[in-house]
């Protein structure tokens, strides 16, 4: 066992009275005040997040998008750059290894982001699929944005940055009221979902992804480890006359359940299959090769358990691990909830379950066993919240 890794702003957490807890082999602020106030500033003003856990990897070289169209299930050749799409890292029987977003920087230049549990898992898939495709010559040449040199193919530059989240409606007032922020192009009210700008903080390059976990509009900033407290700082001053607060892990997933995005460990794992978890539309099957290929094709899923949404009345929520009858007494488990909660912004339990396909009609009744007692639930199309603009 090895102690929990901290990120550059771990003294930040601590001067702020923050609760931890070991996520992803990181200790990460779980809650500041409290996971209601957290949730409730996000859907109404904002809320900054920590993600420096989570894992950086820049693609380079004339290879890179042929590399990632076979390391991913995705199609990345065709991405413009400027763009950034979500996309699977699976196994060769079709399992899910990670899921990631792709940032095309330049024409043979790409970020990868990773969560934080898998990095090792993800960088030796990269290493092992790397094998025929083109090594650069020389390090490819430092753009400017995400300021690297890439060593080879594949660099892991996750040590050299921090990367701080601004999630909630008036997201963009606070980021463009930041002191030091400059020349952000385009500009973020030119910016689409899904997509990065490069800027400058205090003289070191800012790379700004308008993308998120919580179901609402916000913006990623990676900067250099070096200046990452000074970004969080100038932040919360930026956003202290809009109602910002600092947010944690709690929040986060409350926020995420409600908008229906899965969890690496929960909702995906190297025993689920993209279309199980809702994701076949992230798979290009018209792709000529990629890892994992074979696999789904071998996969018969006429009974292979789906992810469907669960809503039920009162405030005793399902929990992860809880079991799923289809009726009210006796019986065998038709599944078993992987994300559950009280909703804060919906006001009545939700989850997220795998279920038989017989019972995964939206509508359909199904029964948590919540301690020994059964409690109707509805199953309910994903996602539970959905911003109104």
């Amino acid at each position: 066992m090895t102690d929990p890794r901290t990120t550059p702003l771990h003294e930040r957490h601590h001067e702020l009275g923050a609760s931890f807890t070991d996520f992803g082999g990181w200790l990460m602020p779980v809650r500041y005040s409290s996971d209601l106030a957290e949730h409730h500033a996000v859907r109404r003003a904002a809320g900054l997040f920590d993600i420096s856990h989570m894992a950086e990897f820049i693609v380079a070289g004339p290879d890179a998008a042929a590399f990632l169209d076979f390391a991913l299930a995705g199609a990345i050749s065709p991405m413009k750059v400027g763009r950034a799409k979500y996309s699977l890292v699976l196994a060769e029987s079709g399992g899910i290894v990670d899921d990631v977003i792709v940032y095309r920087l330049a024409d043979e230049r790409f970020l990868v982001i990773a969560n934080a549990g898998n990095r090792d898992a993800v960088a030796a898939a990269f290493d092992e699929r790397s094998e025929g495709f083109a090594v650069p010559e020389a390090p490819a040449e430092d753009t400017g944005v995400v300021p690297v040199h890439a060593s080879g193919l594949v660099t892991d530059v996750t040590d050299e940055f921090a990367l701080l989240a601004v999630q909630g409606p008036i997201a963009r007032t606070v980021v463009e009221a930041t002191d030091g922020i400059t020349g952000i192009t385009p500009a973020l009210a030119d910016l689409g979902y899904y997509a990065w700008a490069a800027g400058e903080f205090r003289g070191v390059p800012l790379f700004v992804a308008r993308t998120g976990y919580t179901g609402e509009d916000g913006f990623e900033l990676l900067v250099p480890i070096s200046h990452a407290q000074t970004l969080w700082d100038a932040l919360l001053i930026a956003g202290q006359p809009h109602e910002l607060v600092p947010a944690g892990l709690a929040s986060r997933d409350t926020l995420r359940l409600e908008a229906g995005m899965p969890l690496y460990g929960h909702e995906l794992s190297l025993d689920t299959v993209p279309a199980q978890a809702g994701l076949g539309r992230v798979v290009a099957l018209n792709k000529d090769d990629f890892v994992g290929r074979s696999g789904l094709a071998s996969v018969v899923a006429v009974d292979a358990p789906v992810l469907v949404g669960l809503a039920s009345e009162g405030k005793r929520a399902g929990r992860a691990g809880y079991a799923l009858y289809d009726t009210a007494d006796g019986g065998e488990p038709v599944g078993e909830i992987t994300s559950g909660a009280l909703s804060p912004t919906l006001g009545h339990p939700i989850a997220m379950a795998y279920v038989v396909p017989r019972v995964a009609h939206p509508d359909t009744t199904l029964y948590i066993d919540v301690r020994g007692t059964r409690i109707p639930a509805t199953v309910t199309a994903l996602p539970f919240y959905r911003r109104s603009n």
